[in-house]
């Protein structure tokens, strides 16, 4: 893997005084890192500070809220990102989980302080309490429309809730340990989860029922994924023809982060094994950047970029720390990932330059969302920042 730039977490507000410093590193594997530091010299006419970099760094573009630093000697370029806004008073404690709905005008946020919001995306306020789990709720996210919500506990209960009303409407009960992921099918008649218990589940909305344990792996299940195959594929024949009640699983294949080092890939309808892949740790999430091409993070670092047609190497693999890849998310020609030190990161096909997104300070940022040009994370430290792609 090439070099990594660091920067202090908090530089943009380190260098709007005058005279201000921050520090930047930059680690290649198997050599002495490399430190720096960078130092404003005081303001354009445009109002844009003048940051100039010690030796081995060199400052590209910067903005109110960007600045592209390289170090030319290993051939690295990072642009650092400072959020546009942050919003502390969502959430008391570690924010674990948050999605953004569809029309990007709400967020939902689970925490460790007990609670599950729904709060305007825009300014942070908040809407709804989503009351009814026991214990906390380790994963939530909005339907299609936006107007729903599905979550997951370590009550080992899976539910829907009403997003205008906050009212729980379905509860779906069958795991025998907590809910750690889950995963809707096309517009959400039927959904998925799985679990400490190492199962992952179909259910059917209309009927809150289980239609059927997608696989059994006998390890914790930490992160699925569901995505339409490459027609190449062979998925399998179901053993039995599949209920009426099952919509939208056909040609589609389900992705299992194992905690036992395992990324398996099944059959949606047809419950079949398609590949095993094991990697050099526990795998946390997973997702699909394509029907061919998918990524999965471990708990040692590492971004496994899978063809489903061929896993028996991968295509590569990105390791930026050794620090666990908490989430991944595809993004426009790449995607996004955050990890258990505070790194949060965007890789894009097209850009020659890493996009890492700043000021969590070494506390996991736990889960990304997106909604067009703006990036969410939530972290450990309890805040939701919201990041402002615009100037890509």
């Amino acid at each position: 893997m090439a070099a990594t730039l660091r920067i202090q977490s908090d530089w943009s507000q380190a260098l709007r005084r005058d005279e201000g410093e921050a520090w930047l590193s930059c680690r290649s594997p198997g050599k002495p890192t490399l430190y720096g530091s960078l130092t404003r010299r005081g303001l354009s006419t445009e109002g844009v500070p003048d940051i100039a970099a010690s030796e081995g760094f060199v400052v590209g573009e910067v903005t109110k809220k960007s600045i592209l630093i390289s170090c030319p000697h290993e051939n690295v370029s990072t642009k650092f990102l400072a959020p546009y806004t942050t919003f502390c008073r969502i959430h008391q404690k570690s924010i674990t989980c948050l999605d953004i709905s569809s029309g990007g005008g709400l967020g939902v946020s689970t925490s460790t302080d007990g609670t599950m919001k729904i709060w305007q995306a825009a300014n942070g306020e908040i809407r709804r309490l989503l009351e009814g789990h026991v214990y906390d709720v380790n994963c939530c996210r909005f339907f299609p429309s936006g107007l729903v919500v599905l979550s997951g506990g370590m009550d080992a209960q899976l539910k829907i809730w009403s997003a205008e009303d906050a009212s729980c409407v379905v509860t779906f009960k069958g795991h025998k340990g907590g809910i750690l992921d889950t995963a809707i099918v096309d517009r959400g008649r039927n959904v998925l989860s799985c679990s400490r218990d190492g199962t992952a589940r179909l259910w059917d909305c209309g009927k809150s029922a289980c239609l059927g344990v997608i696989a059994d792996c006998g390890s914790p299940v930490n992160g699925i994924a569901v995505g339409t195959a490459d027609d190449s594929l062979n998925l399998g024949t179901p053993e039995k023809a599949p209920s009426e009640r099952e919509i939208g699983t056909e040609g589609k294949i389900l992705l299992l982060a194992r905690e036992d080092k395992k990324l398996q890939g099944v059959g949606l309808q047809s419950r079949q094994p398609v590949f095993l892949f094991v990697g050099s740790d526990a795998f946390n999430c997973c997702t699909f950047l394509s029907s061919t091409y998918i990524l999965a993070g471990t708990q040692d670092g590492n971004i496994y970029q899978l063809d489903v047609r061929n896993t028996n190497t991968p295509i590569q693999v990105i390791h930026r720390s050794g620090a666990p890849v908490l989430s991944l998310l595809p993004y426009r020609d790449g995607f996004i990932a955050s990890q258990g030190d505070g790194t949060c990161f965007i890789v894009q096909q097209d850009l020659d330059y890493v996009l890492d997104l700043t000021e969590a300070d070494c506390d996991p940022v736990y889960k990304v969302a997106s909604w067009e040009k703006q990036i969410y994370t939530c972290c450990r430290d309890g805040i939701v920042r919201r990041y402002q792609l615009s100037d890509l």
